[in-house]
């Protein structure tokens, strides 16, 4: 089967958005939960090293608020509501992964895509930054998608597929992303478009992440951003 199109995670898969995740916590959690600010501040939003072990350890993002940082149900609820206007107001600057303009470069042939529980418009911006917006066909952020339906459930995939594709009848693609979530993501995509699809899932652990130890085991693993060329490759 033909590779269609090659949809990607944004956070920890195109960028490094740890400082600028960091700083929006921070800000978030004085607006909802200022009990954790200060001296009280979480543990895992002190140091990088420690954010990326609460975010690839955590299922989702509600149990890295509730598990890691200690807020509440409600306190989590209202933190992830204030998500996408935090990331518009801030200014931290985030960087693609060294390397990776390349390869979308090298791969345009096949239309690329993000599928991403940050924000459209935020995306766009950063896209348009490193000079790569036009390459990107389609991007489906946390605002395009209803809060219950954000990934792992498919819709926000289907809806990217749609936009690139036209239909998603017997699509092949590859997704790629840093989190056992996105693996979910992927079977959950392959779930909904049904046999006469292919949904091959690619992790990559150049973020930090420790694909050997998920649960749900993704189909290739790119420990180095070099390591996605051969991958890619050999599904054209």
């Amino acid at each position: 089967m033909k590779l269609d199109a090659i949809l990607w995670d944004y956070d920890g898969t195109l960028v490094n958005s740890v400082p600028k995740n960091i700083d929006i916590t921070k800000n978030i959690l004085a607006e909802v939960a200022p009990h954790l600010t200060g001296d009280n501040l979480p543990r895992y939003l002190r140091s990088e090293a420690d954010y990326h072990y609460a975010n690839h350890a955590a299922k989702n993002w509600q149990a890295l608020y509730v598990d890691f940082y200690g807020l509440s149900q409600t306190e989590m609820l209202q933190a992830g509501s204030l998500w996408a206007k935090h990331q518009e107001i801030n200014q931290t600057e985030v960087h693609f992964f060294a390397g990776l303009e390349a390869v979308i470069g090298h791969f345009s042939e096949v239309p690329h895509g993000i599928c991403s529980q940050n924000s459209q418009k935020n995306i766009r911006r950063v896209l348009e930054q490193h000079g790569v917006n036009g390459q990107f066909k389609a991007v489906v952020g946390y605002d395009d998608v209803p809060a219950q339906q954000q990934k792992p459930h498919p819709l926000g995939g289907i809806k990217c597929l749609e936009s690139i594709l036209g239909t998603v009848q017997s699509a092949s693609l590859l997704y790629i992303g840093d989190h056992e979530a996105d693996v979910q993501f992927a079977r959950n995509l392959q779930a909904e478009l049904g046999d006469t699809a292919r949904v091959i899932s690619v992790a990559v652990a150049y973020s930090h992440s420790t694909p050997e130890l998920w649960e749900h085991k993704p189909d290739h693993i790119a420990r180095k951003v070099e390591e996605l060329y051969p991958i890619i490759q050999q599904h054209l």
